[in-house]
């Protein structure tokens, strides 16, 4: 059996190999994507192993995975999920539970930036938290802190503020740092797009009472799809352990189905686990103390992550170099952009190029994304823009007035913004299309 598995493995180390070396780019015929996972034979050998070895839900790949990555966070503890969604939703589920040191309560308000993803506003709405929406700076695109200081100073049912660091950009950690200390926030900090970053020599995601990391295929590392939550408070870790699976009060681990005894688990599992049956003996995998859901990964996924470990510094790099490149193909048009710089202090690990385009410029969003698009240069607008101009969050924005006025600058990303990716895949052959690519937009309109 195990002779056929090593032939398995060498037909996939092979297969993936030859595909690799039959890959082609043609400039103009095949896409200049922004993103991607950035797989070798290693990943794939590591999902069919796991496959083939029938264990598909969490198990020992993810739970050492949990041990490795808080650190790459700056924290101790933290819990694997499905996706950097369900870490979101985790991470604000874990606030209103007893065991988190600073428990939130129904009707508790939260700051957010207004230009936002989803994922960072639901999970409060369905928490039966506030949002409470603040406009963001240019160029950074981060929240304004005069206007989240002023939200502080106006309200005291705020307790506690949840943003994104910019794609990999953080706001001015030391002014906000003061401002969650003055006013005893609880700070969520989503770090979905700042894996690798630094303020001031401190990794993001380490500020935070939790923070959250994707691992959806764009981001910086992946495992298809996945998410973390991380913590310094060993309760609120194990708060995250039982939310994530339905609430369970059991946090025992078992390598195998249906071999929870005493030789793998703390040998108390069958005893008075409810009190309210007097003295009934109850299986403590059975008893559930917190409100929670099954948002576990699939093993297979941690066993892709943890070959993903190993090139996270390779993957850091290509980032940094390649917003360094794209920022270089700019410069000269810089007149026409906010052009996107790193806030004082900071290191970003930079998810994706960002560019505003100035009101005034001779050219619309529409005309240099559609030339990009058109020559197979993909872009994205960023994200939501303002988050309250959709639909599905409409409601919440009568209480603000005229979008126009109380967030010019969030009504500017909305129309003006897109952004370009920076991963592994965006090669120097590729650059120089860009670049070709660009200066011929430019060339026509100055032209």
């Amino acid at each position: 059996m195990s002779e056929k598995l090593e032939q398995i493995i060498e037909l996939v180390s092979d297969y993936i190999s030859e595909k690799h070396e039959s890959e082609t780019w043609t400039p103009g015929e095949d896409w200049v994507a922004y993103s991607g996972p950035v797989f070798d034979e290693k990943e794939y050998i590591a999902a069919v192993r796991q496959i083939l070895d029938g264990w598909m839900i969490f198990g020992k790949n993810a739970r050492e995975f949990e041990l490795k990555f808080p650190s790459k966070l700056g924290k101790l503890y933290g819990s694997l999920t499905n996706s950097g969604s369900s870490a979101n939703l985790l991470m604000v589920a874990a606030t209103k539970s007893r065991r988190f040191p600073k428990q939130l309560k129904d009707g508790d308000k939260i700051i957010t930036p207004v230009v936002c993803f989803p994922t960072t506003i639901n999970p409060i709405i369905q928490n039966n938290l506030v949002p409470v929406f603040v406009d963001v700076e240019l160029p950074s695109v981060n929240l304004d802190l005069d206007r989240v200081e002023e939200a502080l100073e106006s309200d005291p049912d705020i307790k506690g503020i949840m943003f994104a660091h910019v794609l990999g950009n953080p706001p001015d950690m030391d002014r906000l740092m003061a401002l969650v200390e003055k006013y005893d926030l609880v700070f969520l900090e989503d770090a979905c797009d700042a894996l690798g970053s630094y303020y001031d020599g401190k990794k993001l995601g380490s500020y935070g009472d939790m923070s959250t990391c994707s691992f959806f295929p764009a981001h910086h590392m992946t495992m298809g799809e996945g998410g973390f939550i991380a913590t310094n408070s060993q309760k609120t870790r194990t708060a995250l352990a039982s939310i994530r699976d339905w609430g369970r009060a059991c946090y025992c681990n078992s390598m195998k189905p249906g071999n929870v005894t005493s030789e793998t688990a703390c040998g108390n599992r069958f005893k008075n686990w409810l009190p309210g049956l007097k003295d009934a003996v109850y299986d403590h995998r059975y008893v559930f103390d917190e409100i929670g859901y099954n948002l576990k990964p699939l093993d297979l996924q941690a066993a892709m992550g943890l070959q993903q470990l190993e090139k996270l510094p390779m993957l850091d790099a290509a980032r940094r170099e390649n917003w360094a490149k794209l920022r270089a193909i700019f410069e000269p048009y810089a007149q026409y952009f906010h052009m996107p710089e790193a806030t004082e202090k900071s290191d970003p690990c930079w998810f994706a190029f960002l560019l505003t385009i100035k009101e005034g410029a001779p050219f619309s969003r529409s005309d240099i994304v559609n030339h990009l698009e058109g020559l197979k240069i993909q872009t994205r607008s960023y994200f939501s823009g303002n988050i309250l101009a959709h639909p599905g969050y409409v409601h919440l924005a009568e209480e603000y007035g005229d979008m126009y006025e109380t967030f010019p600058n969030a009504q500017l990303i909305t129309t003006n913004s897109f952004f370009l990716g920076t991963y592994v895949g965006l090669t120097d052959e590729k650059l120089e299309y860009i670049k070709e690519a660009v200066d011929g937009f430019f060339s026509e309109k100055q032209g």
